[in-house]
């Protein structure tokens, strides 16, 4: 990774072990995740290329790999967003209040897939995150999300 410009997961998060964004878990999917520097709205965005164990069928990715994407990008956005909102030095940990996920079409593992998301809503420590995966430019999938900002108390606080 020398000379390589940090997800906001390995910058902020080196250790986390989860499954879907963790860089220290060398089984999971290891999305990375940036912020678009051509965003004015702050959007969020990724680019992961599927492997043959992740299909449901010949040419077909998985749908609890879809949601296991879209789940961990839109959550990096929400704590992104936090993190300017309320000037922070670092995203907070956020966590995942609930999801739902719309698989519009077939979404083929013979290419990368590309993840955008965005803020549609924010109030106080909870924030909506509105995503998109796409395949060779169709949206296959979307996803609406709503996170929240954990503290001390919680399990997951400072897990990052």
């Amino acid at each position: 990774m020398a000379g390589e410009v940090q997800s906001l997961q390995e910058r902020y998060a080196p250790r986390n072990r989860c499954f879907g964004c963790g860089p220290a878990n060398d089984k999971g999917l290891r999305l990375r995740s940036f912020p678009a520097e051509s965003s004015e709205h702050g959007e969020v965005i990724a680019t992961w290329t599927p492997e043959p164990h992740h299909l449901a069928f010949e040419g077909v990715l998985n749908g609890g790999i879809i949601g296991t994407l879209l789940d961990c990008h839109s959550n990096w956005t929400a704590a992104w967003h936090i993190r300017h909102r309320d000037g922070l030095d670092r995203p907070p940990t956020t966590v995942t209040a609930d999801f739902h996920v719309r698989l519009r079409r077939p979404t083929p593992t013979d290419r990368a897939v590309h993840l955008a998301a965005q803020v549609t809503e924010s109030e106080g420590n909870r924030v909506t995150v509105e995503a998109t995966l796409s395949a060779g430019g169709e949206v296959t999938a979307t996803c609406r999300g709503r996170f929240v900002a954990v503290g001390p108390g919680h399990p997951a606080h400072d897990a990052w």
